[in-house]
This record gives structure tokens, C-alpha cells and sequence, in this order.
């Protein structure tokens, strides 16, 4: 009897499969943008709803009618300034110069971090001539949502400008006042999606890769690959699927669009609140479609690194509010 065809199990595009380090993913590629703003920000992902959304592209076979829409609500309470950070470039790359300090911190940062000796030098010792770059530290104000959890979480965010000096004032500027969602991004815009997806745990090849259950006449275990590979050279290559860590792995989720930015939210909120989350208390964003990660988890955006080059208005008729219980 011939072999069914069966393509491989298990896709190849992320490896090693193993654990975030952290529970906030860490982002290493910035777009470029000659506007004055942040490139990023952050908030909490609140849960799912869908809207009624009117097709405005000419070219769409749907044009001109209400198309239902998938979203997701994250909350983005404002942010606050930790540092100025300076990097400087040297033959081994761009390396972190020194960082200069907020004059204010909430006691919730400086519990959790204490300066070094590095952060406690003053803007007019800068020499700009010697930067090569200057981004912003920031830390989140989760006391300022239904989370239980008090303690802020801290990364960098990319700034835009013209020049290094326009970047340098913009940076002083927020030293000492909150980052609003509002100031910075706006709905129809383009962004990417950077998450920590829901951990499994140790998870077998049958769950994580998808392989065959092994016949009744086979020897031994049902849910284990058939064979790790020849005696010589005795080694297992890396695409055969073993048991291992499932989830809990930095993603990015590029061109999602944003096509809400809000301040009411009782215009989306149940009466009885967000299931497993609570209610909305700050600006919050609606995203076309799923996005990694639980209820509750830090989610990171920042500018489309190879947006759409084409972009249509987007008119809401209708959204939907689940009277969860």
C-alpha cells in the first residue's frame, strides 16, 4: 500500500524553542522617523471583542459594506521617564555611554532599581559630539489599573527626530511628566506587535510538532518519534521532534493596525467588566486581530518596520459589549 504524503511536522522558522528570559519582550530593531515622538509603547492586554467595521478600500470586493472584525483591547496607562540613555559607537558596535536620571522617581522604581555610579552624571557634562544615539528608559504605572501587581516594569523606547539635538530636548522634555498613548500613535496607523505567547510548560513531540501516533504494532512508547536518526554520525539533528518547552517565547506580529484610540471606555466595557481583567481605567487601543500572550500580560508595540504602503479610513458602525457574568 503506498505511503500517504504528509508534509513535515513542526515549523522550523523558530529555533531554539525555550523560554523568554523575561515576561516583556525585548526589542532590538527601531523604524526611522524624522517626527518628534516615540517610536513604542506598551500596555496590558485586556481581552477580545469584535466590531462592525465599514470597507472603505474602492477596490475591495466588499466595498462600501460593514465587514465583521476581531479585536483586541489592551490598556495603556501613561508611562513615566526613568533616563536619558547616551550611546556612543566604537568598533565593537553602539555601546550604552552613560545614562542620566528623572529628577522624580515613584518609590515603586527605586525599590526595584538603585542607581549607579554611571546614571548620577548631569546633562551639561554631555559632549553631543561623542553620541552616536539617545533613546529613553520608561517604566510602567500598573498601580494605575485593576492589576494586583504594584511593581513597574522598565525598558527602552526609541525616540524620533530630525537630529540628535532635536532628540535631546524632545528627551528632557518628558523627563518630568507623563507619556500619554494619545500624544504619540493614532488609530488607522500601522504598528507591530512584540509579546511573551502563553507558556505550556514541557509539552511532548505530539502536542509541540504535531507528529503521527505511532501504529499499535509499533515497540515501546505510542506518543515518541519513530526514529532520532542513524548510528553514525551519532548524533540528533535538531529538526527531529522531541519533547520540550511550549510556549512562553518572544514573538512579533508585523502590519497590525490600530483602529481605535479611546479614552471612554463604556463605550466597550461589560457591566460586569473584563473577564478575568476588571475594568478600564486609562486610554486604551483597539488592534485588528489576536495577538500573543494571556490576560494581563505587558504587551509592546512600536512603528511598523515595513508598514502597508497604502492606508484607508476606518469607520466603526458598530461595537460589540459581551455582558460577561
Amino acid at each position: 500500500m503506498p505511503r500517504a504524503h504528509k508534509p513535515r511536522a513542526g515549523s522550523l522558522q523558530f529555533w531554539p524553542r525555550k523560554r523568554a528570559r523575561r515576561i516583556y519582550p525585548r526589542i532590538r530593531a527601531w523604524n526611522v522617523s524624522s517626527e518628534t515622538r516615540l517610536l513604542g509603547f506598551c500596555g496590558y492586554k485586556v481581552g477580545m471583542t469584535h466590531l462592525l467595521v465599514k470597507d472603505t478600500n474602492p477596490q475591495s470586493p466588499t466595498k462600501e459594506e460593514n465587514i465583521f472584525t476581531p479585536v483586541t483591547i489592551i490598556e495603556c496607562p501613561p508611562l513615566k521617564a526613568y533616563s536619558i540613555r547616551f550611546y556612543k559607537t566604537d568598533d565593537y558596535g553602539q555601546k550604552v555611554l552613560t545614562d542620566i536620571l528623572a529628577p522624580k522617581l515613584d518609590k515603586e522604581v527605586t525599590r526595584k532599581v538603585k542607581p549607579s555610579k554611571k546614571q548620577t552624571k548631569k546633562l551639561e557634562d554631555i559632549n553631543i559630539s561623542n553620541i552616536s544615539d539617545i533613546k529613553l528608559i520608561v517604566y510602567t504605572q500598573p498601580k494605575l489599573t485593576t492589576l494586583e501587581k504594584k511593581k513597574p516594569e522598565i525598558f527602552e523606547l526609541a525616540l524620533g527626530g530630525s537630529s540628535l539635538e532635536n532628540k535631546l530636548e524632545f528627551a528632557k522634555s518628558l523627563l518630568d511628566k507623563e507619556i500619554k498613548l494619545s500624544d504619540h500613535f493614532k488609530s488607522g496607523q500601522f504598528i507591530d506587535i512584540h509579546a511573551v505567547t502563553k507558556g505550556k510548560g514541557l509539552q511532548g513531540p505530539v502536542k509541540r510538532f504535531g507528529i503521527q501516533l505511532k501504529s499499535h504494532k509499533s515497540e515501546k512508547k505510542r506518543r515518541a518519534p519513530a526514529n532520532l536518526g542513524p548510528w553514525h554520525p551519532a548524533k540528533v539533528s535538531f529538526r527531529v521532534p522531541q519533547k520540550g518547552q511550549m510556549g512562553f517565547q518572544t514573538r512579533t506580529i508585523y502590519n497590525n493596525v490600530v483602529l481605535d484610540i479611546s479614552k471612554d471606555s463604556s463605550k466597550i466595557t461589560p457591566k460586569s467588566g473584563f473577564k478575568h481583567y476588571g475594568t478600564i481605567k486609562n486610554d486604551y487601543l483597539l488592534i485588528r486581530g489576536s495577538i500573543p500572550g494571556p490576560y494581563k500580560r505587558l504587551i509592546r508595540f512600536t512603528d511598523a518596520l515595513r508598514p502597508f504602503r497604502k492606508s484607508h479610513p476606518i469607520n466603526i458602525t458598530y461595537t460589540s459589549v459581551k455582558n460577561e457574568s
